[in-house]
């Protein structure tokens, strides 16, 4: 039997008992992704967001997941201690709907990259409460069949077209340029 490949898949764990809400997350987060790292500090190119209900005294990190080209057309509500949340305020995706999780100055979508080159994401490293934990974890995952190699060399190609047809396809290219 064929032994399954494996991936490791990162990601950020939120408990959401211990977010006091402190934003440090969302401030390291656009200073690292500064350009150049940590020249300067601009929430909006943050990949982590907290959605905050004050009354109710609840906050939630919602880190920037993959890219979609249209929006979604699941409306769900969530209700976390009585209060009512749309879809949209908890959704990691950058999407055409809204501007959350894209660069406020180019528009394109922001994706989490777990702080690349780092040992930790960095709101994890700088969360005082614990809120956030990396965790790292194998799955196993099913190989896709592989391609069929594709010979696109000059023999294959006379073979397939034969010479008198690659010669002319040669002499009409060599005249456009």
């Amino acid at each position: 039997m064929e032994e399954k490949k494996k991936k490791k898949v990162k990601t950020i764990k939120i408990d959401l008992d211990k977010c006091n809400g402190c934003k440090a997350c969302e401030v390291i987060c656009s200073a690292f992704h500064a350009n150049p790292p940590y020249s300067s500090n601009n929430p909006a190119r943050s990949r982590v967001r907290m959605i905050r209900e004050p009354i109710r005294d609840i906050y939630v990190p919602v880190y920037a997941g993959e890219y979609t080209p249209a929006e979604c057309m699941g409306r769900d509500k969530y209700i976390i201690d009585g209060k009512e949340y749309d879809e949209c305020a908890l959704c990691r995706a950058a999407c055409p709907s809204r501007n959350v999780f894209k660069e406020p100055d180019s528009g394109l979508p922001l994706k989490c990259d777990m702080c690349e080159g780092e040992e930790e994401p960095l709101c994890v490293k700088w969360c005082i409460t614990d809120a956030l934990t990396y965790e790292e974890r194998e799955e196993d995952i099913d190989e896709e069949p592989k391609a069929p190699e594709v010979d696109a060399s000059l023999k294959s190609m006379i073979d397939k077209y034969g010479m008198d047809k690659i010669a002319d396809a040669i002499t009409r290219m060599s005249q456009k340029g």
